[in-house]
C-alpha cells in the first residue's frame, strides 16, 4: 500500500502507480526475475505503459498484460486456450497480443515492457494463468487489493447500493 500522489489520468497510470511499485520491489529479499504488470508496455499509445517504465527504471524484466484492448484494434483470436492474434495500432503495426489464456473466455492483452520478447511475454502469460483469465500475479494482487481497500474503508465497500 501507498500514499497516491498523481492523479489518475488515462495513459499516465506509470506516474501514478510506479511509487508504489518500487517500494514494494525494494522490500523483496530476492529478484522476482520477471514482473507482470496489470497495465500496458509498448503497446501504449506512446509505446510507453507501465511495464516499460518499470523496467527501465529497474532494469527487470517486465510484461505487460492487459484486461482491455485500450485504443488498439485485434481480430478475436480462436476459442481455445493460447491462441493469438496481433493487437494492432491505428497504422496497422503489431504493439502487442490479444491472449486466449482460457477456453472460450475473452482474451488478455499482452505486450512487451523490458528485456522480454512478445513471444516470450505471451508464454509467460499463459503458464501464469493455469486455470483462470489473468495470471495468478494479477488475480493475488487484486485480490489483497480489494482486501486492503475493504479494511480501509469499511464493511461497506462491495455491497451495492
Amino acid at each position: 500500500m501507498g500514499r497516491v500522489a498523481f492523479p489518475y489520468v488515462p495513459g499516465l497510470l506509470a506516474f501514478r502507480e510506479l511509487p508504489t511499485v518500487l517500494a514494494a520491489l525494494a522490500s523483496l529479499s530476492a529478484d522476482p526475475g520477471l514482473v507482470v504488470c496489470d497495465g500496458y508496455g509498448q503497446a501504449h499509445p506512446r509505446r510507453f505503459g507501465l511495464a516499460s517504465h518499470l523496467g527501465v527504471v529497474t532494469g527487470l524484466a517486465t510484461v505487460g498484460v492487459a484486461k482491455n484492448p485500450f485504443t488498439f484494434t485485434y481480430e478475436q483470436p480462436g476459442p481455445h486456450r493460447g491462441a493469438v492474434s496481433p493487437l494492432l495500432d491505428g497504422a496497422g503495426e503489431e504493439v502487442g497480443r490479444a491472449v486466449r489464456t482460457q477456453d472460450g473466455v475473452k482474451p488478455v492483452f499482452v505486450s512487451v515492457g523490458h528485456r522480454v520478447s512478445l513471444d516470450n511475454a505471451c508464454a509467460h502469460t499463459l503458464r501464469l494463468a493455469p486455470g483462470f483469465r489473468l495470471p495468478e500475479s494479477t488475480r493475488r494482487a487484486d485480490a489483497l487489493c480489494r482486501r486492503a481497500l475493504r479494511e480501509a474503508v469499511g464493511a461497506g465497500f462491495g455491497t451495492s447500493v
